[in-house]
């Protein structure tokens, strides 16, 4: 096995949660969830293409309205859930989800 040096794009990223947050309320993000993380774990084995995977992303990011729409919706349901936003780091995801919640917390 191959392993993938690369994390997965913010786009895969934004989704992942998305997903794991939602999942909760609803068994098709459950299903979903699976399904991507599957997908991953091909492209990891070298069994699918990163293209492809990121198509996938793309795809089901679109069907819930786009990237920065996923984001806003985590990041809003875990402060709904928590009151706070917790996740850190440099990456393009946490930046950008770091500017919603510090906007959802100024409210």
């Amino acid at each position: 096995m191959t392993k993938l040096s690369s994390k997965p794009s913010a786009e895969a990223k934004a989704l992942s949660l998305f997903l794991m947050a939602y999942k909760t309320i609803d068994p098709i993000y459950k299903e979903k969830s699976k399904r991507i993380n599957r997908k991953w774990d091909l492209v990891l084995k070298d069994e699918l293409t990163r293209a492809e995977y990121n198509e996938e992303v793309l795809e089901m990011l679109a069907s819930y309205g786009g990237y920065s729409e996923v984001v806003e919706k985590t990041v809003k349901f875990y402060i709904e859930k928590t009151g706070e936003w917790t996740l850190k780091g440099n990456d393009k995801y946490c930046q950008d989800a770091k500017k919603i919640a510090d906007e959802i917390l100024k409210k």
